[in-house]
């Protein structure tokens, strides 16, 4: 059974969930200060603080830091915080994905006492290595719980089992499973999730990195795509009474829109992992019509984009209106014709390059 641990949450507190911070600790301290957080609030971090960004080790030691400080801080782990398992486990398999992965909290440890992966004859002596020198991070780490429970919600990484008792979820669907919000579940109350990021669930409507919140089907997925996806975020939930309200940060640099742009095409959609394969069907100035394959869907992918019958990452579909004078977030400028932009409500599209400064 999964180490589930039940919380009974004081009514009149402020509620604050984000997930999938990725050691992105720069970011994660703007979001705690675009909320306003104090410690009179309630904090889920929902798993995957180690992983993919620039700085794990010291994003985990700032999680902890948070938690000792306030006894209203609970943290679940995610699958990017068991990465260490592998070690452990003696899965050869870890040693490469060490040297493709140069953002790791396995590889900080190494760098922190100069040491480099090639040095350990074997896993058992990088396993002996990390223990001598980290062991109470790890601990840490592995004595968080998979799940919290309270009144009114679930708060797990990446899901729980369609089955009747969901706390007999494996340890595996509950820290890896993607998608969760194209399955069900027979929880009696909202689950909400991170891990696998919420534009994925956009590819035929408008593009946005924002939570997604379904409260009839009892899911609520959290994952901005931080450090994932190039017009990423990282999240916020806010549950202040009976009321639900999100924020978001992101790293990108803002402009301000010098012309008006009125979209009149009501293009929307998203190519994102794992269907990237095109069959193009009316190629215009700057952008292609294209049927996706594996959704059997038309976009409107941009030009640059395409190569051999594929789009090379994942893309925006979508196309914009903007007022003069709002500012937006730049995702990508680099282009003929169109600029790629995040709006204030955190919408994701195309517009007119010659709308922005």
């Amino acid at each position: 059974m999964l180490d589930v641990r039940e919380l009974k949450l004081e009514k009149d507190r402020r509620v604050i969930i984000t997930s999938d911070v990725h050691a992105n600790l720069p970011l994660f301290r703007q979001l705690l200060e675009k909320v306003n957080y104090t410690t009179e609030d309630y904090l889920f971090i929902n798993g995957d603080l180690c992983e993919k960004g620039p700085d794990s080790l010291s994003t985990v030691e700032f999680a902890r830091k948070l938690s000792e400080e306030s006894e209203r801080v609970f943290i679940t782990k995610g699958n990017c915080d068991v990465v260490h398992d592998y070690v452990f486990n003696d899965v050869e398999g870890i040693k490469n994905y060490m040297r493709q992965r140069k953002n790791s909290v396995l590889n900080e440890m190494l760098d922190r006492h100069g040491k480099s992966l090639d040095e350990f004859a074997t896993l058992q002596k990088l396993g002996e290595f990390f223990r001598e020198h980290f062991v109470e991070l790890l601990d840490w780490l592995d004595n968080l719980p998979i799940a919290y429970e309270t009144d009114d919600f679930i708060i797990i990484h990446a899901g729980v089992e369609d089955i009747p008792d969901w706390k007999e979820t494996s340890r595996e669907f509950a820290l890896y499973t993607p998608a969760f919000y194209e399955k069900e579940h027979q929880a009696d109350k909202t689950v909400i999730v991170g891990h696998w990021p919420v534009v994925n669930y956009w590819a035929n409507a408008v593009s946005s990195n924002c939570p997604l919140i379904d409260l009839e089907k009892k899911i609520i997925a959290l994952d901005g795509g931080n450090q994932i996806k190039r017009d990423g975020q990282l999240n916020a939930l806010i549950m202040n009474g009976e009321e639900i309200t999100y924020t978001y940060v992101d790293g990108l640099n803002k402009k301000m829109i010098t012309r008006s742009h009125v979209d009149e095409t009501g293009r929307v959609g998203t190519v994102t992992y794992p269907n990237y394969e095109l069959r193009l069907l009316k190629e215009e100035d700057f952008f292609t019509l294209c049927e996706n394959v594996n959704l059997g869907i038309e976009q409107w992918i941009k030009n640059e984009f395409i190569h051999e019958g594929f789009c090379k990452n994942d893309l925006s579909t979508t196309f914009l209106s903007v007022e003069k004078g709002e500012t937006v977030s730049v995702v990508d400028d680099r282009h003929d014709g169109y600029a790629l932009v995040k709006s204030s409500s955190g919408e994701v599209g195309w517009i007119p390059k010659d709308c922005l400064v």
